[in-house]
């Protein structure tokens, strides 16, 4: 009866642990259901462990279980590595692919690993995909550039794989270094052989076909959509079959001819928002088919370059390249609050949203706390000073931060 008692009363204090096996987290959308999360820490207050990392990665830990796996750039090689989630030890790691190259900001290990909790599977932006049990063992590889060409964006490849069911879901969508046209495909988990592969043709220009996005996943009625955005639209697909569904335009109004798109598509029930080079977000509602340009339920304009935003349903949550957020009515659009300036830096992580707060970093390393919901409020301002590309991710009421330098094990 004690022991009935004491987890009875423990259980809605450390909240439900959850997995990170994806870039956006376990619903897909950078939202976390944990609760009693940290608010403050520095490079030594609340740090439960560090990780020596050997460079910079725009790609996200992913979590499941006891496991946090890693792509990682070393020496010009790729590489997959395995975290013990407990003590910050490495377990494992395992070539993926060498001929790493830095292009701007990021490296050929931005794509983050995505996990079903028996297999892990490693993209790279050199096309490079493998696909590893959870000891380490190489279950299968492919080279998507010597299957289909080679990639054709102008500042390098960097989507992630969109893993659903049996299927790995990746876009590569590019045209400002290359004549072949942009593709979606779908790629079997377990034999890791090409289900369909379905050409996605736009009128896009020069650099406005290049998308760094990754595709999401729109449920709705019993129904599964493959969402993908980038070259000035947004497109649909039977996850099956790969028939494209529905298609929106208005994302390059201007007609611009650097309109590349970074930040993706955000999913939250039957809605989803879709975010262009700044200008403008799109929202719509799923079940549209066809043309669906016309039935969107609100357009902004100061949206996000890099970043992708982050909402609950009710609120929604975007930060640009300069630190400058604003809250929507997530049906509406209308604005809740607006231009309101975190420490200017560069931002180029995607926020998170968790126990009522949103975790935001920019590349110094710093992470603002931010009290969600009507109301501004920055809640603490915590400095890892390290160069920092890839987004939190949070699991087993910790929040794992990964700079340049290390990656972080934050919380008590």
């Amino acid at each position: 009866m004690r022991l009935g008692l004491y987890c009875a009363i423990l259980l809605p204090l450390v909240g439900y642990a959850e997995d990170w096996p994806q870039w956006r987290g376990p619903t897909l959308n950078g939202v976390s259901g944990e609760r009693n999360l940290p608010v403050r820490w520095s490079t030594t207050e609340n740090v439960v462990w560090k990780l020596a990392m050997p460079s910079r990665s725009g790609a996200t830990p992913i979590i499941w279980g006891n496991r946090i796996f890693l792509n990682v750039a070393d020496g010009g090689d790729l590489y997959l590595w395995c975290v013990d989630k407990a003590k910050g030890e490495l377990l494992w790691k395992k070539p993926i692919a060498g001929g790493d190259y830095r292009i701007n900001k990021q490296n050929m290990s931005s794509p983050s690993p995505v996990t079903d909790g028996t297999t892990v599977f490693a993209m790279t932006g050199i096309g490079v995909l493998k696909a590893f049990d959870f000891n380490g063992k190489e279950l299968w590889a492919r080279d998507i550039q010597k299957d289909y060409g080679k990639f054709g964006q102008n500042w390098g490849y960097a989507s992630s794989p969109l893993l659903y069911g049996d299927g790995l879901y990746i876009e590569v969508l590019h045209g400002s270094k290359t004549r072949e046209p942009s593709y979606v495909l779908r790629i079997d988990a377990k034999s890791g052989k090409t289900v369909w592969r379905v050409e996605r043709h736009t009128d896009a220009v020069r650099e406005s076909p290049d998308s760094y996005t990754t595709p999401a996943l729109l449920k709705y009625g019993g129904k599964a959509e493959i969402v993908v955005s980038g070259a000035d639209c947004v497109t649909g697909y039977d996850p099956a079959t790969g028939k494209e569904l529905w298609r929106g335009n208005g994302l390059n109004p201007d007609g611009r001819r650097d309109n590349r798109t970074i930040a993706s598509t955000v999913v939250f029930g039957d809605l989803f928002f879709v975010p262009s080079r700044v200008k403008p977000i799109l929202a719509f509602r799923a079940g549209g088919t066809g043309d669906i340009s016309g039935s969107r339920l609100w357009s902004f304009d100061r949206g996000p370059d890099v970043p992708t935003p982050v909402t609950d349903g009710k609120y929604f949550y975007t930060v640009n390249d300069r630190g400058i957020m604003w809250c929507l009515d997530a049906v509406t659009g209308a604005e809740i609050w607006g231009a309101q300036r975190l420490k200017p830096a560069v931002y180029s992580s995607s926020p998170v949203l968790a126990d009522g707060k949103l975790y935001i970093s920019n590349e110094d390393g710093l992470t603002t706390v931010v009290k969600a919901g009507e109301k501004f409020e920055i809640l603490a301002e915590n400095d890892l000073a390290g160069y920092t590309l890839s987004s939190p991710a949070i699991s087993g009421g910790r929040i794992f931060l990964r700079t340049a330098d290390f990656l972080y094990a934050v919380g008590k």
